[in-house]
């Protein structure tokens, strides 16, 4: 199944445990945009953007907006 990209973007920076906790996913880019950090990464289906969602919830990161990216072939 493609692999879609996505943009979530958190309040605040990220802790270096959320920092490397974040890290661990394959294909991900974390960007410091203050007040805001912009993590970049990709999904594979519905099911895995909501485990992503709870993962960073469980982290304690507040959520401010979650975007899907064009794709880069277009």
């Amino acid at each position: 199944m493609p692999q879609q990209r996505y943009e979530f973007r958190v309040s605040g920076r990220l802790s270096e445990r959320a920092q490397h906790a974040v890290g661990n996913f394959s294909e991900v880019r974390i960007v410091p945009d203050p007040p805001e950090t912009i993590i970049y990464g990709a999904v594979t289906d519905q099911a895995h953007l909501h485990g992503i969602l709870a993962f960073l919830e469980k982290l304690g990161l507040q959520i401010v907006s979650v975007h899907q990216l064009p794709d880069e072939t277009e």
